[in-house]
């Protein structure tokens, strides 16, 4: 019986050196699981607006469209950035018809900690994402 006094409490004290460890995991899993998402979603918008922009008709309209619908996708996601940066390289739209064309797209977004990793969490991080959609090669171009 003497033994069996010695362990008394055991399992009170590893509880309590295992669980903040498991919860410290946990936390930096999910951390990172919303961390990825926000590089997706910023990657996902990129490529929006490379398609948006490659169904304009003129370069002029393929920027305009591709800013917008790079911004659309991030305010869809609910991604906050305190700065974005949506750039639309149209340089395609130059080239002749029937020749392969692509419009390039790269959306830059800063995402504050806080919103992706922990709330209250200082600072925050760069994330950017390119796309590239072809143009239709023979349709006409302006």
């Amino acid at each position: 019986m003497t033994a069996r006094r010695a362990d008394r409490g055991s399992v009170a004290v590893e509880l309590t050196l295992v669980v903040p460890a498991l919860v410290l995991v946990l936390g930096l899993l999910v951390a990172g699981g919303r961390l990825w998402f926000a590089r997706a979603t910023v990657v996902e918008a990129a490529q929006s607006a490379a398609r948006a922009a490659s169904l304009a008709r003129s370069a002029g309209a393929a920027g305009a469209d591709g800013r917008a619908a790079g911004r659309a996708s991030l305010g869809t996601a609910g991604l906050v950035c305190l700065d974005t940066r949506v750039e639309v390289q149209t340089a395609g739209f130059g080239v002749p018809v029937g020749t392969p064309a692509t419009v390039r797209s790269t959306i830059g977004c800063t995402v504050p900690l806080g919103d992706v990793v922990l709330p209250g969490l200082p600072g925050s991080i760069r994330l950017t994402g390119e796309g590239a959609a072809a143009l239709d090669t023979y349709r006409a171009r302006r």
